[in-house]
C-alpha cells in the first residue's frame, strides 16, 4: 500500500497575488525558498510550526507562471505536494500560476486555439540521438490544406528544455490571442531542445553543435513535414538567454536563411563587434536583408549590459533595430512580454 496522502496545501495563491509556500520537514534545521522573481542567489527563509511544517508568504507576485524550489538542509528539491513540475536539463523545480485579470496575452482565453505537437527527430549531428522538438501550428492550420505559413524558430535558455516556452512562457496562448486579435500573422513556431552537448559538462561548443543540429536535422525535417512558406523572408529566429545568444550567432551567420532576429535577455557573444564586422560595416546591405532585429532585457538582469552593448553597436553603425529595455529580472515574466511585443512585428510587408 502507498503512503497516506499529505493534505498540505502548497502553493496557496491569494486574491491579492501573495503566495504561501509550505513543505513538511519536521527533522530539517533550515528551509529556504528560491523563486525566479528573486535576484540571483537571493533566498527567502521559511519558518517551522509545531507540526513540522515550514512556510513563508511572499508577494505580491506578477501575474503569470513562476518557477520556484525549496532547499532543505542544503538539498534543493521541488515542492513535494505540487504536481505542476518544471523539468530542466538537470534537476527539477515547481511551477505556480498567479492569475491576473484574464486580459494577459499569455492567459488561456476563449479564442480559437492552435496545436502544439511533439516531434521526435533523429539527429545525424548528435550521433543518431532522437530528440523532442515542439511545434505550434496556428488555429487555421488544419482548415486549408493548401495554405502555407511563415515560421519562427524559438529557443529556450540554459538548463531548460524544449517544453520551456509552452510550460512557462505560454507561447502557444500568446500566439492564439495575438492571432485572434489580428495583431499577428498566423505562423508556425518551432521549439527545439537547445543543449546539443550534455548540460553540466563543458558548454563552449554547445552553440556550434546546436547550429549544426538545427540547420542539418531540425529545419529540413520540420519544413518538409509542415506547410512552410518558402524563402528567407518567411523565416525568423529568436531566443531567450542562452537561446538569445544562439539566435544571434546562427541568425546573423545565415542571413540566407533568416530575415528577422529576436534577442530576449540574450547571452550576446562578447566578440559581437568583430564576429559580425562585415555586417556592421555594410548598413545598407544589412538593413536590406533584416526586416527586424528586436532586443529586450530587464535592467536588473545580469545580462543587461550585453543587450545594451549590442544595441549601442547597432546604433553606431546605423543598423535598424528595436531596443526595448524594461524593468525586471532574468525570468519568464519578462520573456512573455517580449514575445508579445515582437511577434506582431514579424512577417509584415512594411518595415
Amino acid at each position: 500500500m502507498g503512503q497516506q496522502a499529505d493534505n498540505l496545501v502548497s502553493p496557496q495563491v491569494q486574491a491579492d497575488r501573495h503566495v504561501t509556500f509550505r513543505i513538511r520537514a519536521p527533522k530539517a534545521s533550515e528551509v529556504t525558498l528560491t523563486g525566479d522573481w528573486m535576484p540571483q542567489r537571493e533566498v527567502q527563509k521559511l519558518s517551522k510550526d509545531e507540526n513540522g511544517v515550514w512556510s513563508v508568504t511572499v508577494g505580491p507576485l506578477a501575474a503569470g507562471t513562476a518557477i520556484y524550489s525549496f532547499t532543505v538542509d542544503g538539498v534543493a528539491m521541488a515542492d513535494l505536494v505540487n504536481p505542476k513540475m518544471k523539468l530542466r536539463a538537470r534537476g527539477s523545480a515547481s511551477l505556480v500560476n498567479v492569475p491576473g485579470d484574464g486580459t494577459e496575452l499569455w492567459a488561456a482565453r476563449d479564442v480559437p486555439h492552435g496545436n502544439v505537437e511533439l516531434n521526435w527527430i533523429p539527429s545525424k549531428a548528435l550521433n543518431g540521438e532522437t530528440r523532442e522538438v515542439r511545434v505550434y501550428t496556428p488555429p487555421s492550420y488544419d482548415k486549408d490544406a493548401a495554405k502555407t505559413y511563415p515560421i519562427l524558430y524559438l529557443f529556450h535558455g540554459s538548463n531548460d528544455t524544449a517544453a520551456g516556452w509552452t510550460d512557462v512562457g505560454h507561447a502557444h496562448y500568446i500566439l492564439d490571442n495575438l492571432i485572434a486579435q489580428s495583431k499577428a500573422v498566423p505562423m508556425i513556431v518551432v521549439m527545439p531542445f537547445g543543449h546539443a552537448v550534455p548540460f553540466g559538462g563543458p558548454q563552449q561548443n554547445n552553440t556550434k553543435v546546436f547550429e549544426q543540429y538545427l540547420l542539418e536535422d531540425v529545419l529540413p525535417v520540420i519544413e518538409k513535414q509542415y506547410r512552410v512558406t518558402p524563402g528567407r523572408e518567411n523565416r525568423a529566429i529568436a531566443g531567450l538567454s542562452m537561446g538569445g545568444g544562439q539566435a544571434v550567432q546562427i541568425g546573423l551567420s545565415h542571413l540566407n536563411l533568416f530575415s528577422a532576429l529576436g534577442v530576449f535577455s540574450g547571452a550576446v557573444p562578447g566578440d559581437f563587434s568583430t564576429r559580425f564586422k562585415s555586417l556592421l560595416e555594410d548598413p545598407a546591405g544589412t538593413n536590406a536583408k533584416l526586416k527586424l532585429i528586436w532586443i529586450g532585457c530587464g535592467k536588473q538582469d545580469s545580462l543587461f549590459s550585453r543587450s545594451q552593448q549590442m544595441a549601442d553597436t547597432l546604433e553606431a553603425h546605423k543598423i535598424n533595430h528595436v531596443f526595448a529595455p524594461s524593468e525586471g529580472l532574468h525570468n519568464y515574466a519578462n520573456w512573455r512580454l517580449y514575445l508579445c511585443e515582437m511577434v506582431p512585428l514579424l512577417f509584415r510587408d512594411g518595415k
